[in-house]
């Protein structure tokens, strides 16, 4: 039986888990939220009330099937109880059957009934021993990451974001399109029917005349609207690819396309990104060895180190692509905020083995979820019969205000506006963030800095939630994870002082 204590004192909690950008099923643990103190003088004994903390998440499926709760020693001395305590409460997690005890490794997420193990599935091919390097760990589990980004915002600036923040977007002409697109009939025309399957004309042609513009022959029946970039990527993924196929994808990028990728049963070839681009040797040796038939790459402000595509690397990648027989997926997410003239496969290719993706969520509307994709002309039909299979159509009033806010030039001086506030707002980032002790690994650019911290971020996230602070660590940005000193930093969101002085304290109590 468990003693309750009566001392009329509080213990801050800094050991319990909920998901987050940062989240997965990998044995690594997971990082911590602050939440209401365990209070000694309740009528639960501490021990409970921490059970009953982890049992709330693991419920909630805010911890994967898998994740590692933190070791007895390493939650005792972040919560300020005695280790009888943790083992006290862990013992009542495995007789609510919630966890599992693996001799010598910890305490586990226990696998729910039909449901795979996060990460246990196919996932990354071995790489092979000429390439020199290893697999280091499961991946990012999908569904974890993306619940984690959809938890309400604390009141502070969030580093780790990946958008810019709400206030940076406000403005009015948003509404006036909306209302246009909606006054008289127009409302009854266009919500009481489905919409074009290929997405609404009037939005498609204006698309196509800007892209044009940069350079890429893309006509309006060559472009298909969706939901968001993400499911752009998705519909390609969905018709290009079968399971088992190999897709080539740049590393360290974005998590959710990896953990989008495994969950459909591709295996990921990660492709270490420099730069002027892709490490071309390796891409050179995965095709003699594996034959891919996808590489998914972001050209332009690569995310998450700002890197820009050089005109060699991408003729290059494009001559592989003809000679190996593999499309690449261009996603120009960061389009918006992108230098001039900067380069990009599609155009140099002109739609022939590329696919590009774009979508206007990070500069303008995110919950307007609309994207699309421009393709060659003898793949538009089947992925279009894959967009029919996903969602039928997209929302065409919200295209057709999207289209009255490109055609009447709101926003390219929206964007523009954009990108003067965010060069401010790198200029005080990266003085802070060097002032902090940071080294920037890759050339300060677009919305997001690359910085070696010199710690453990995994080990640093859990600390900095404590504060109120989420940052993206750098085992975050790979295919498999592994132990990284590496983070993301969202420009926007790292120019105050407070979140540095918070990083700074925490430092040395990482290191």
């Amino acid at each position: 039986m468990m003693l309750k204590s009566s001392a009329p004192e509080s213990v801050a909690v800094t050991g319990v888990e909920q998901s987050s950008p940062n989240d997965s099923a990998t044995g690594h643990v997971s990082p911590v939220v602050s939440a209401p103190a365990l209070m000694r003088q309740s009528a639960l004994t501490l021990a409970e009330q921490l059970a009953d903390r982890f049992a709330g998440r693991i419920r909630d499926r805010l911890l994967a099937p898998g994740a590692r709760l933190p070791s007895v020693r390493q939650c005792a001395v972040q919560q300020g109880l005695s280790p009888s305590t943790v083992v006290a409460a862990y013992d009542l997690l495995l007789a609510q059957g919630l966890v599992i005890a693996e001799r010598n490794r910890g305490f586990f997420v226990r696998q729910r009934a039909g449901l795979p193990v996060a990460g246990a599935s196919r996932a990354s091919v071995p790489f092979a021993p000429s390439l020199a390097l290893a697999q280091a760990g499961p991946p990012v589990n999908a569904a974890a990451l993306i619940r984690g980004m959809f938890q309400p915002p604390g009141e502070r600036p969030q580093p780790g974001m990946g958008a810019f923040p709400p206030e940076w977007m406000e403005s009015s002409f948003m509404q006036a399109a909306v209302r246009r697109v909606t006054s008289g009939k127009s409302l009854n025309d266009v919500s009481l029917r489905y919409g074009e399957p290929m997405g609404d004309g009037h939005l498609r042609r204006v698309l196509a005349a800007r892209l044009q513009d940069t350079g890429m022959p893309a006509e309006s029946g060559q472009i298909i609207t969706t939901v968001g970039a993400t499911q752009a990527l998705d519909i390609v993924s969905r018709t290009l690819l079968k399971p088992g196929d190999c897709v080539m994808v740049e590393e360290p990028g974005w998590a959710v396309e990896f953990a989008r990728l495994d969950a459909q049963g591709m295996r990921i070839l990660p492709v270490p990104r420099g730069p002027a681009g892709p490490d071309l040797a390796v891409m050179a040796r995965y095709c003699q060895e594996h034959a891919p038939k996808l590489f998914v790459s972001v050209s332009v402000l690569h995310n998450p180190t700002g890197y820009c595509l050089s005109p060699a690397s991408a003729h290059r990648v494009l001559q592989l692509a003809q000679n190996h027989d593999f499309y690449v997926v261009e996603d120009d997410t960061y389009g918006h905020i992108a230098p001039e003239h900067a380069t990009r496969m599609s155009v140099l290719d002109g739609l022939q083995r590329t696919i590009y993706v774009s979508g206007f969520a990070k500069i303008l509307a995110p919950n307007w979820r609309v994207g699309y994709l421009a393709a060659p002309e003898a793949w538009v039909e089947r992925l279009l019969d894959t967009k029919l299979l996903t969602t039928l159509t997209t929302p065409s009033l919200l295209e057709r205000a999207l289209a009255l806010c490109i055609e009447q030039g709101q926003l390219r001086r929206h964007a523009e506006r954009i990108r003067q506030r965010l060069d401010a707002a790198r200029s005080r980032s990266v003085k802070l963030a060097q002032g902090a002790g940071c080294r920037f690994v890759a050339e300060p650019a677009g919305l997001f800095g690359w910085v070696d911290t010199g710690v453990d971020t995994e080990a640093l996230s859990q600390r900095l939630l404590d504060e109120g602070y989420l940052i993206a660590p750098g085992a975050l940005f790979h295919a498999a994870r592994a132990p990284s000193t590496l983070m993301r930093i969202n420009f926007a969101t790292t120019q105050e002082p407070a979140f540095w002085q918070a990083f700074s304290r925490l430092l040395p109590i990482v290191r």
